[in-house]
């Protein structure tokens, strides 16, 4: 069973919601930072959230907590592009541990990411949507209580397809 994302909805089992995604729409992603959700089925490698702010994330997936040396890696130039990485960092990064809350809780997607291609775009994630469903940088987005709901019922092997 995938969770469908088309047409700023996910959809799941009977499951649909409101979705924000990339200011350019959803389409064949080109490069990093062209503010574009790739099309694509992608695995989700594995949960990052904020345990100060989650107290309980009921989940098979596996988890990783959010500290607040943790970052994303989206320069082309570095050897951890596309990577979780500890600052301070001497190349750009996405700060992961952050004092808004669209980063509690972030699924990473496997996009990019066997093999990584420089410059061909990172951090591409499902994360907590900005008020008013604002457009992201690329990843999708959902209100924190969907998230949550949607985390208890996925299982290891769902696919998020993007199209």
């Amino acid at each position: 069973m995938h969770i469908l994302i088309k047409n700023k909805k996910l959809i799941y089992r009977d499951y649909r919601i409101k979705c924000a995604v990339g200011k350019r729409g959803i389409r064949k992603k080109k490069e990093e930072g062209d503010f574009i959700t790739p099309i694509g089925l992608y695995k989700i490698n594995f949960v990052l959230y904020r345990k100060d702010r989650i107290k309980k994330l009921d989940t098979i997936l596996k988890k990783l907590i959010i500290n607040k040396n943790m970052g994303w890696c989206d320069d082309p130039k570095s050897k951890k592009y596309n990577k979780l990485i500890n600052t301070p960092f001497a190349y750009s990064y996405e700060k992961l541990f952050r004092r808004e809350n669209i980063y509690d809780i972030i699924l990473v997607l496997n996009y990019n990411m066997n093999p990584i291609k420089k410059n061909k775009g990172s951090a591409i994630f499902i994360h907590i949507a900005k008020k008013g469903y604002k457009s992201t940088e690329g990843c999708v987005a959902i209100k924190k209580i969907e998230l949550i709901k949607l985390l208890k019922n996925i299982k290891k092997n769902t696919k998020v397809k993007i199209s």
